[in-house]
């Protein structure tokens, strides 16, 4: 049985009695399930670019499970009754792939691919590429569902998909380093400076974008 959630707030380290509830350790399963799914997906489109393109847009994928504590955490934040079932409706990211790849316009055609296919349903996107956010942040966020089949059932996992250029992904990194530093000086300061870096690492992966047409002109992603 699953013991009382509710009462994690009082456990000392509640991640770990969490990381040990078998329906917890069964809803991860299915969670990482779901990733598997999704990055099989990627790699298919990516064994496909490399077969009929000239190049291939997509640099890597990196896949994650959220950790018991940040799950806790998140659910402790946005005040989330401690049980299974609403911390599978009520977060999206525990599951996520990120798709890394070589020019703005590749994360378009790479998600559009993605999600044109018939057993993913795109439950929601957020592009922080049209729309930055305020410290700078670029990348375009969707979250998904898609099936997974296990022996009893088949049953519909969300995942988070983060697709970013290599430059974006480069800012997003070294940002949440700065970040987490404590007694830093200046926070203003460095805060405005990343926001700025962002700006120029955009402009760039517009130039280099062009670069990448003038010498490839009737290369594209579409399969």
């Amino acid at each position: 049985m699953l013991p009382d959630l509710s009462k994690l707030k009082q456990v000392e380290h509640p991640e770990l009695l969490l990381a040990q509830a078998e329906p917890f350790l069964e809803l991860m399963m299915k969670y990482h399930c779901a990733v598997m799914e999704v990055e099989t997906k990627i790699k298919i489109l990516n064994e496909e670019f490399s077969h009929k393109n000239q190049r291939n847009p997509i640099e890597s994928i990196k896949t994650r499970i959220k950790s018991p504590a940040s799950i806790l955490e998140k659910m402790n934040r946005r005040d989330i009754p401690f049980d299974i079932e609403h911390m599978e409706k009520e977060l999206n990211d525990i599951a996520g792939v990120r798709v890394i790849c070589s020019f703005p316009e590749d994360i378009y055609d790479v998600a559009r691919l993605i999600t044109e296919q018939d057993d993913i349903v795109i439950l929601q996107i957020k592009d922080y590429i049209e729309n930055p956010k305020s410290n700078g942040y670029r990348s375009l966020h969707l979250i998904v569902a898609i099936p997974i089949f296990l022996s009893s059932q088949k049953k519909n996992m969300k995942v988070e998909l983060q697709f970013r250029t290599i430059a974006m992904d480069f800012w997003a990194s070294l940002e949440h380093k700065v970040k987490y530093k404590k007694d830093v000086e200046n926070p203003e300061y460095i805060a405005e400076e990343l926001r700025k870096c962002a700006e120029s690492i955009a402009q760039l992966d517009l130039r280099m974008q062009e670069i990448e047409r003038s010498t490839n002109p009737t290369t594209t992603c579409d399969l």
